[in-house]
């Protein structure tokens, strides 16, 4: 049920990291989590490896290293650093308009008042940026507005169902961001961070800008380079045994099953395949993207990025105003009930970056972006150190909670160089 595999080289002490294992053992034998997978690389050298628990709680399936997850908004940084290829390509520039590609975006319309009428609204100064896409400051996105319920009810399935939104039409792509091109901004291009959208948006580009579909660029791009082998928006049936079953809590703090894989949403193509959160994928193949990026845009002598785009890719753009503005749910974060997420960290090319140092845990410049089914990393370019988290309870962000938080001093407490 659980193994444990560290070197001598890693400057991480095999005895401290034991302390990880205990922990984690424990939110497994509460009963807050199934199972879990955590892996660690520190100086290009596996550390640590960790299968705790059970794959299927019901079935008491053992959780093991190949186990898949439904990764959610881990999603969004691989579909922005496959953008990021084709800037490099010379195929779309950063602060290109959207308006060829998408013209379903162009002549946007600005609401005077984002919780007023969507009818009572001005011309935008500008058109939208691939600048403001990977920023998540297009002017529309989740947060509190008039139009949140319709927003969310364009969450593409299956993601959709496993949150339970309410009202959910499915369209494809294209009648996607035509459905999206009848609503008008919340804000100016570049005003403020607005979450997921911009993400969504992104699939749509990048898969006209190449006329392939988004899955099949993604594999050309990134998965196969890499050997990211098991990482899809579909779980084929040859591989469905090895398929996290996904839980909620339940007001009392149980787990119920929410997506099971004898018939999960992931059996099938996806009508619309969501670059903010359809992806699945493993511990290991994480680990390889995120180590690609952790070294400056190559793994293992296969280059994806040059070392000017990552360090782009990890540029805190936000305005202090912008600072200061928390978004929906990414409240009490580090612990402290008064912090918003933006305290502590920015926000770059669909990833958080460190901006101050807090306590035990990530130095500055460190960068993740977690999911919203439990799974999470962090990226640690000060200390050559990159750490995936895998469980699967839907609600359980790990960074917002108190295993996330248990997960990252763990890891920084076994460092002893």
């Amino acid at each position: 049920m659980q193994k444990t595999s560290t070197t001598g080289h890693s400057g991480l002490a095999p005895d401290r990291l034991r302390r990880l294992s205990s922990v984690l053992q424990g939110y497994v034998e509460r009963g807050e989590v199934a199972g879990i997978v955590a892996l660690i690389h520190r100086r290009n050298e596996e550390a640590a490896i960790e299968t705790i628990g059970w794959q299927d709680k019901e079935t008491r399936q053992p959780m093991q290293r190949e186990t898949i997850f439904r990764i959610a908004s881990m999603t969004k940084p691989i579909a922005i650093t496959a953008a990021l290829t084709l800037v490099e390509e010379g195929k779309i520039r950063l602060y290109d308009s959207l308006d060829a590609w998408l013209p379903e975006l162009s002549q946007r319309m600005v609401m005077h008042n984002p919780n007023g009428s969507p009818n009572n609204v001005y011309p935008s100064p500008r058109s939208i940026t691939l600048h403001d896409l990977l920023t998540y400051r297009i002017g529309i996105g989740w947060g509190t507005s008039s139009l949140r319920s319709r927003l969310f009810a364009m969450n593409p399935s299956p993601v959709a169902e496993t949150l339970q939104i309410p009202n959910v039409e499915q369209l494809a792509p294209d009648a996607w961001i035509a459905r999206l091109g009848e609503m008008p901004l919340l804000y100016e291009p570049g005003a403020r961070w607005l979450y997921h959208i911009s993400s969504e948006i992104l699939g749509v580009l990048i898969a006209r800008i190449t006329g392939k579909p988004l899955e099949t660029f993604l594999r050309e791009s990134l998965f196969e380079p890499l050997g990211m082998v098991d990482t899809s928006f579909v779980v084929p049936p040859a591989k469905r045994n090895r398929l996290a079953t996904l839980y909620a809590q339940t007001p009392t703090g149980k787990l119920t099953v929410r997506d099971h894989p004898a018939n999960t949403g992931w059996a099938h193509e996806p009508l619309f395949p969501s670059a903010g959160g359809g992806l699945v994928s493993t511990a290991d193949d994480f680990q390889r993207f995120g180590r690609m990026l952790l070294n400056k845009g190559q793994l293992d002598g296969v280059r994806i990025l040059s070392r000017k785009t990552v360090e782009a890719i990890t540029t805190d753009y936000l305005t202090p105003e912008q600072h200061t503005h928390s978004s929906f749910a990414f409240d009490r974060v580090d612990t402290d009930p008064s912090a918003s997420i933006w305290d502590n960290w920015g926000f770059g090319y669909g990833v958080a970056v460190r901006t101050r140092r807090i306590g035990l845990g990530p130095s500055i410049g460190s960068f993740f972006w977690p999911g919203a089914y439990g799974t999470t990393w962090i990226c640690d370019p000060q200390e050559d150190l990159m750490a995936t988290l895998l469980f699967q309870v839907i609600g359980a962000n790990p960074f917002y909670t108190q295993l996330g938080e248990d997960f990252l001093a763990m890891i920084y407490q076994a460092i002893v160089d």
